[in-house]
């Protein structure tokens, strides 16, 4: 099609690698330097030399659609715009989709960026450097005359409603028929080679299906067989051809200067439809809601799904196992029975994290020997932190079982982190065997840890909800602290991103002495940030983390003080208690508030957390040791405005960066 752009090794390029990103050429020509006109970028296109052999590797290119926009235009011998008004735009009755929009239309157009120096017309203004309106921000396509197949169109979202209908039923709207369904189907399904001889991105022709740029799909879109795609400025659409469901997400987040972040913001606005289009079709299809109907399928934990296998993963294989007394069956039987009994696989030592092997210590915990299996019981929370040598000694891979609890401090997620850095490097792999968030793998709340606070009781910086399953956190672990470990994670079936621990099916467990029930995980994340002041948080009683009090506090006042702020999901009553010897506060009597979790979908318990500190803070003063509490809480910046009496809603918008980046950060990861 362009006969001159085979130089330097191009001749080999294909249209399908065009549209999937994979021909080996750069992602853009360089912004920096002016030209003038379609004509000159297609020059400049065909004197490129490109930077990878033609299907080798995914690296998106703006140059790659801007040579599809020009092959349309020899093909049809129209001009792009000319071609897809009458051919797509005009059919569909997208009145409001067109490139180069007239000056009538300006005032309906969200400005970008200050107009950059280069000739084109800008927006008139007394401003002396005026913002671009009504023509496009992408600097290339601004040089193309404003046509280019990569960057230039405008629209509005009840068009792009058209266009998304019509794409979802086969390529018809009304009597428009725009593409065959065959074509359609051909464009939204997988068009390059994955897996292990493979690239990992997944790309339709001209769709993305699943990259690191499918943040926009959220939480609960299906991975593989929904499609979609993003726009530079903030734009982005996403399809589910199974509910007829589709997001359209139009922002401006390059206005006024280019350093606004939609990236976490449209991926929950997706998640949010996506449960809202699940619960509308499965009402409507069957009378029910979408809860209702995946109840039907039980939740098979890792260890299930391994034993389905009959173990094949580890035939033949030494194995060590880091678990506890969570690490059990969806029949109750222990991960360690099960192993130790499985054909071709030899077991040859356990390790235990925190509490011990069997959960119940809330000391310092020594090595041991298994009653039942004779096995050796490694402590990783005694004289050592990581598996020595000797621990690892006839090992060829390592297992881990256990449950997490969906924060930041709990250390289970520190020991399987530890444990994958020692077997990275002696190369030996590691199987995580994946368990449900108890409290839902959705929710991101509170501030990123301080990088000086990376510990034992933080791994690394992120919020202190994370909204992660343990296989996932060692998927994130293991890829961005670059440790490097062959890690495989059995994952588990039928389990949803929505789902709270009770909706699984799976016999609870408490992962650790005072985590009794779900209720207290739900207010663990706010109420264990705060535990290390010279509070008690209800340990050395029957409800730890439902309660907190001291000597020092006036029941009455707190618990009104408390209801007054109207927070969401929750409700507090005064009481008294006195928690038992041995624990914090042991033997005093405590004055405190009782918490009532009305609504847990609505809680959000880290900021329950703040607003007990600031409310404390306000009501005694240095009396509260809020400072004790930045090694959980996280941040010292988040104190010291708790401490200066700064609004808590205020302080909870402040931490809205550090969320969003680990939403960013965590979609890569994702699992289900």
């Amino acid at each position: 099609f362009i006969p001159e752009f085979g130089k330097y090794g191009k001749s080999g390029i294909t249209i399908r690698q065009l549209l999937t990103h994979t021909s080996g050429l750069r992602p853009d020509l360089e912004l920096e330097v002016e030209f003038n006109g379609a004509e000159e970028a297609i020059r400049r296109a065909i004197e490129e030399v490109p930077a990878a052999p033609p299907g080798e590797r995914f690296v998106y290119s703006d140059i790659n659609f801007f040579l599809l926009g020009d092959i349309v235009a020899r093909v049809s011998g129209e001009r792009l715009d000319r071609y897809a008004k009458r051919h797509v735009f005009d059919p569909l009755g997208m009145t409001d989709t067109m490139f180069l929009p007239p000056e009538s239309l300006r005032v309906r157009i969200a400005p970008t960026e200050r107009c950059r120096p280069m000739s084109w017309p800008c927006e008139q203004s007394s401003s002396p450097v005026p913002f671009l309106r009504g023509v496009v921000h992408d600097p290339t396509a601004r040089r193309m005359d404003g046509v280019a197949g990569h960057a230039g169109l405008f629209s509005s979202a009840a068009d792009l409603s058209r266009f998304c209908r019509m794409l979802l039923n086969g390529g018809r709207l009304g009597g428009a028929e725009i593409l065959s369904p065959a074509t359609v189907e051909r464009m939204t399904t997988p068009a390059i080679p994955t897996g292990p001889a493979g690239m990992k991105e997944v790309r339709g022709l001209g769709w993305d299906i699943d990259t690191t740029y499918s943040s926009n799909r959220g939480d609960l879109f299906r991975v593989g067989s929904t499609f979609g795609h993003t726009g530079f400025t903030g734009t982005s659409l996403w399809m589910d051809p199974a509910t007829k469901g589709y997001v359209i997400f139009l922002s401006n987040r390059v206005h006024p200067d280019g350093k606004g972040d939609v990236t976490a913001l449209r991926g929950r606005v997706a998640t949010v439809a996506a449960a809202a289009l699940s619960a509308l079709n499965a009402d409507t299809a069957r009378g029910k809601d979408a809860a209702q109907a995946h109840a039907e399928l039980p939740t098979l934990a890792g260890i299930d799904v391994l034993e389905a296998e009959g173990f094949a993963r580890l035939r033949g294989k030494r194995v060590g196992l880091l678990t506890n007394h969570t690490g059990r069956s969806r029949k109750g039987v222990s991960t360690i029975d099960l192993l130790a009994n499985a054909k071709d696989v030899t077991l040859v030592a356990l390790f235990s994290p925190e509490h011990g092997i069997r959960g119940q210590l809330d000391e310092r915990v020594s090595s041991s020997r298994d009653d039942k299996t004779g096995l050796s019981i490694h402590s990783l929370y005694g004289d050592t932190r990581r598996p020595s040598e000797a621990m690892l000694a006839g090992i060829d891979t390592i297992v881990i079982d256990l449950q997490d609890i969906g924060v930041r401090f709990y250390t289970y997620v520190t020991s399987m982190a530890y444990v994958m850095e020692e077997a990275a490097k002696r190369g030996l792999p590691v199987v995580v065997l994946d368990r449900p968030n108890p409290i839902g793998g959705v929710e991101v709340e509170g501030p990123s840890l301080d990088a000086a606070a990376v510990g034992f009781t933080g791994y690394m910086p992120m919020p202190i909800r994370h909204g992660l399953t343990i296989g996932e956190l060692a998927r994130l672990f293991n890829g961005e602290q670059k440790i490097g470990a062959a890690l495989t994670v059995v994952a588990m079936k039928n389990w949803r991103r929505d789902q709270w621990f009770d909706a699984t099916g799976l016999p609870w467990t408490n992962p650790s002495p005072n985590m009794r029930n779900l209720v207290a995980a739900s207010l663990y994340p706010g109420i264990g940030a705060i535990e290390a002041t010279n509070l008690s948080v209800g340990r050395g009683t029957d409800t730890p983390f439902e309660h907190i009090g001291a000597p020092w506090i006036d029941a009455v006042a707190l618990a009104a003080a408390l209801n007054a702020r109207e927070l969401p999901g929750i409700r507090f009553y005064p009481v008294a208690f006195t928690p038992a010897a041995g624990a914090k506060l042991g033997g005093q009597p405590c004055q405190g508030v009782f918490m009532i979790v009305t609504d847990r979908d609505r809680l959000r318990p880290v900021r329950v957390g703040l607003e007990v500190a600031s409310a404390l803070s306000r009501l005694y003063g240095q009396q509260f040791r809020l400072e004790d509490a930045a090694a959980l809480f996280g941040s010292k910046a988040v104190l010291a405005k708790i401490r200066a009496g700064d609004e808590p809603a205020s302080i909870a918008a402040s931490w809205s960066a550090d969320e969003a980046q680990w939403r960013a950060t965590r979609a890569k990861y994702l699992l289900y």
